[in-house]
């Protein structure tokens, strides 16, 4: 699905309808450019799985952990240089005790599990795009 000049508030409904399709052990990938809104999506998106905390990017810690509906396992991979370093940081280990949420997986989606959530952004002047695709496996 792809939405085009997109607000803030229709971000927010985005996050809202894919928060009400996901399940314990879902894995979203976010791809873009930095300030495309890959953190506002999480923001949104932990919000409408019960997240009571405040939701920001974990671009200096590497991964935030938060209590929602489900545990969510909040990465941001953008600093680290080789797959081995990701993988390190126990990934792999998590997926099924959670909500997985990626930000620049590129360094590791040969090592993830095929059936996953890609959540393209892109940043349109005032507006962003976002398309994403839902794949099985």
């Amino acid at each position: 699905m792809e939405y085009n000049d997109l607000t803030e508030s229709k971000m927010t409904e985005i996050a809202k309808e894919v928060a009400n399709e996901l399940n314990c052990g879902d894995l979203i990938l976010l791809y873009g450019n930095l300030g495309t809104g890959k953190t506002f999506f999480t923001n949104k998106l932990c919000t409408q799985l019960g997240v009571e905390t405040i939701v920001n990017s974990p671009s200096y810690v590497l991964l935030n952990e938060y209590e929602g509906k489900w545990k969510i396992y909040h990465y941001d991979l953008y600093r680290l240089g080789t797959s081995e370093e990701a993988i390190e940081l126990g990934i792999i280990e998590r997926l099924k005790e959670g909500i997985t949420i990626i930000e620049w997986p590129g360094l590791i989606e040969d090592y993830l599990p095929k059936k996953r959530i890609e959540v393209y952004f892109e940043h349109n002047g005032d507006f962003r795009n976002i398309k994403i695709i839902k794949t099985e496996g």
